[in-house]
């Protein structure tokens, strides 16, 4: 009779061994983090480089974010599939590599093709370094851990305006994504020497490994945002509209295969789920408006304004710094007021900060207009996201945690799908290029559009939500912007 496998080693940051991997951890996924931020420094760069007008800028925030969307609700089931060890080291690699092809891209069509493979690759990265840490270490070790990751994450997320900045003004805009490669080679190589083998017994995950809804998510992702991105460009009128109906036929199909399996990787029936459903409509709410209004901030400071690519990252510091360093710490406010109450006054102060910024003109004053306008702003999101996580994960039983948060995950980066290819239909943007008078007058049509998306995420949390109090604090939880 053979012998029983015997139970993985959990590791201790006491021990150098339990170190090393957290620092492979803080390495890989402080690389998404970094990048989500560094690349709005740069887009306005990369355009004058690589041409393409307005159209440009928007599918290469697009495209990472099509892939990324239908590649991280597999993480769950790689990882199983795979081995945490493994699938981190995987997507390490991959990041690592469509970094390096980003950088060396020659024209704005490559670019925007590496970047799809850039999302996929942080579609495994960014659950695969969780999910390292929890099979490594256990109990107050793990807690520990993931706070101490959740804090060089934010730190990431803070730092990526200003460090784009220099980058781009010192070596040129390249650069936000080649710093990737020397940051993944280390992370490889800690990993390969520290992290502990698979375990003996890991089970085959391939049956849950569900394939085939991601391509159709992806598929439909990508057409409606083709639909949406060039639709009004002129010239292409019967493609947009075979696109269109194409792309919603593909998301049609994809929700009734999700409904059909057994285990899929959206599972509908959480929707049924009041305070689930209504938390993951505010994210969709709030975050097309946080990733639009980021988008063209950085192109009116650098375009219309004046700024260099350092101002640009400075001027957007507040907001990532409110955004990274408040919510881990509000959990005796979510506890005392609920999440209705802040998941409401969130928006809402969100809301008169976009309203703040259709005061930037050429010749504003950064401390009287930009820096007032940013620190509201940033204290409306703050205020938003730690309600918010804290609903997605207490309104489901605690076994489908993990997939409620890599479902609000993904809403998240479908919103800013949806914010950065529809909200420039209605603002003159899409047809109107990105410089000059024409930037200016879309900019603060835009704030007003992402205003009110952040004022229909309010009402929806407030007459959606069920009134009570959250009697326990939010769970850690980093959030890719």
């Amino acid at each position: 009779m053979s012998a029983a496998p015997s139970p993985p080693r959990r590791l201790t940051l006491a021990a150098p061994a339990g170190r090393w991997v957290l620092c492979a951890a803080v390495l890989g996924s402080g690389m998404a983090f970094l990048d989500t931020t560094m690349v709005n420094i740069a887009l306005p760069s990369a355009g004058t480089a690589l041409g393409g007008g307005f159209t440009l800028l928007q599918w290469v925030l697009a495209a990472y974010l099509v892939t990324l969307a239908s590649v991280v609700l597999l993480g769950g089931a790689l990882g199983d599939m795979l081995g945490s060890g493994r699938f981190f080291m995987a997507g390490v690699a991959a990041f690592g590599l469509a970094s390096a092809l980003c950088g060396l891209a020659p024209s704005g069509l490559a670019l925007v093709v590496f970047r799809l493979l850039q999302g996929a690759a942080a579609g495994l990265l960014i659950p695969g370094s969780l999910g390292l840490m929890v099979t490594a270490f256990a109990g107050e070790e793990r807690t520990r851990a993931i706070g101490i990751w959740s804090g060089f994450s934010g730190f990431a997320t803070v730092a990526g305006p200003l460090l784009g900045g220099v980058l781009v003004d010192a070596a040129g805009w390249r650069w936000v994504f080649l710093i990737n490669v020397p940051i993944a080679a280390g992370a490889l190589v800690i990993a390969l020497r520290h992290v502990p083998p698979p375990d003996a017994g890991l089970r085959s995950a391939r049956e849950r490994l569900d394939l085939g809804g991601a391509a159709l998510c992806a598929t439909g992702l990508g057409l409606l945002a083709d639909a949406l991105i060039e639709g009004r460009q002129g010239g292409a009128g019967g493609l947009t509209a075979v696109a269109l109906i194409l792309g919603l036929a593909a998301i049609v199909a994809f929700l009734v295969v999700e409904g059909r399996r057994e285990r899929p990787m959206l599972p509908l029936a959480l929707f049924a789920i009041r305070d689930f459903a209504v938390a993951n409509l505010t994210t969709l709410l709030v975050y097309a408006a946080l990733t639009v209004s980021l988008f063209l901030l950085v192109l009116q400071l650098e375009r219309a304004s004046g700024y260099g690519p350092i101002g640009a990252g400075a001027a957007i510091f507040p907001i990532t710094l409110l955004l990274a360093v408040l919510p881990p710490r509000m959990a005796g406010v979510v506890g005392r007021m609920g999440p209705r109450r802040l998941m409401t006054l969130g928006p809402l102060v969100s809301a008169a900060g976009l309203l703040l910024f259709t005061r930037l003109s050429k010749n504003h004053s950064y401390l009287t207009v930009v820096l007032p306008a940013g620190i509201v702003f940033g204290l409306g999101l703050a205020l938003t996201v730690a309600p918010l996580t804290s609903t997605v994960l207490r309104s489901v039983p605690a076994a489908r945690a993990a997939v409620a948060s890599g479902v609000n995950n993904a809403v998240a980066r479908v919103a800013g799908l949806l914010g950065v290819a529809l909200v420039p239909l209605f603002t003159g943007l899409a047809t109107g290029g990105a410089g000059g008078t024409v930037l200016a007058e879309g900019f603060h049509r835009t704030m007003l559009v992402a205003a009110v998306l952040c004022l229909a995420g309010a009402a929806v949390s407030f007459f959606g939500l069920r009134h009570r109090r959250s009697r326990e604090a939010p769970s850690v939880a980093a959030t890719v912007m």
